[in-house]
């Protein structure tokens, strides 16, 4: 006797099941809400206070001050400088993005500027700078004080190289979720599957360093120190990976790609510097691996390491939260997601 003839919708809701359901819809989110992120952060880049240091005679800085600041939309934060040694130095601290030397001798002043800091912002603060010049009758030549390595062009290098750093660290938290269980059956194991991620971690931090450096001659700075950043990017992208592995089983690895693609990646720096960013991505950059890492990366190659205290102990927060999340999900009774069976 024949087997009666199944509809559609029986076939349709056997092959997707309701969990998969979701998860396509999750999909989809993630892939809209990349779109919306790239697209929102990058489409229109605009300078929101812009830092520029004026350095002019006393009788003049009031009114040069006030002609920065009068640029629309809060684009500058004006501030003054005594003299050009200093101003140079606060460019390399990274307290100011440029410096305005008026020359009170003649009409032609000078714009001192790093592009090892981000094109886009030298850029801006050029054509800034110039249109208030002219404003005043007066012209303006550029300085760039901390250029660019030969093989940096436009000065993506570190951004690239950290990103590179992050989808190491995602995938390899994932890829060990995936074949062993999202979440480790006891102590031991989670100690072995951190333990496997801390020498992944070291040895992608050596190839990085290697290839953007000594290989590729892409970006200038200490080996040593870019392997040890690259270790700690690594590492705490994928704590934080597989800690949402064990919370969330595999939307845990949807949740990463949230976090380090969607969000991170547009807000890091690395295209635009914060100050052209919108607000949402100018505020959060900083404090995502992408960010951080980006920001010690170009300090280390260009600007004598400083201010890389901060984005170090975000990188470390992130590292630490990953692994205390992960050893209270293990030492919780399972509730939901697949769980590494013991041996």
């Amino acid at each position: 006797m024949a087997e009666p003839r199944r509809s559609f919708a029986t076939d349709l809701k056997d092959a997707v099941t309701p969990r998969a359901a979701l998860l396509v819809i999750g999909v989809l989110l993630l892939q809209l809400g990349f779109i919306t992120s790239y697209v929102g952060a990058l489409h229109h880049p605009r300078p929101h206070e812009l830092s520029i240091a004026v350095v002019a005679p006393e009788q003049l800085t009031p009114r040069l001050v006030a002609a920065l600041e009068s640029v629309p939309d809060d684009a500058v934060r004006a501030s003054t400088a005594p003299d050009r040694a200093t101003a140079e130095a606060r460019i390399k601290d990274q307290k100011i993005y440029a410096a305005w030397i008026v020359d009170p001798a003649g009409t032609q002043d000078t714009l001192l500027v790093a592009d090892a800091r981000g094109p886009a912002a030298a850029s801006a603060a050029e054509t800034i700078v110039t249109e208030v010049d002219k404003a005043q009758g007066r012209t303006v030549v550029v300085d760039d004080t901390i250029p660019l390595a030969e093989g940096d062009a436009e000065g993506l290098s570190s951004f690239y190289l950290v990103i590179g750093w992050c989808v190491g660290g995602y995938l390899v938290a994932s890829i060990l979720g995936i074949s062993a269980g999202s979440r480790p059956a006891n102590t031991g194991r989670a100690v072995l599957r951190l333990g496997t991620l801390a020498l992944y971690s070291v040895a992608a931090g050596l190839g990085g360093a290697l290839i953007i450096g000594p290989v590729l001659g892409a970006l200038p700075g200490s080996t040593v120190a870019l392997w040890w950043l690259g270790a700690l990017v690594v590492f705490s992208v994928g704590a934080i990976t597989m800690s949402l592995q064990c919370l969330f089983d595999v939307v845990g690895i949807g949740l990463a790609v949230l976090i380090f693609v969607v969000l991170g990646n547009p807000s890091a720096g690395g295209v635009f510097p914060p100050p052209l960013l919108p607000a949402f991505w100018r505020a959060i950059g900083a404090w995502i691996p992408n960010g951080a890492g980006t920001d010690v990366a170009r300090s280390i190659a260009y600007l004598g390491s400083t201010g890389i205290a901060v984005p170090l102990l975000v990188l470390a927060a992130w590292a630490a939260v990953g692994v205390g999340v992960t050893f209270l999900a293990v030492l919780r009774r399972p509730q939901a997601g697949r769980a590494e069976k013991p041996a």
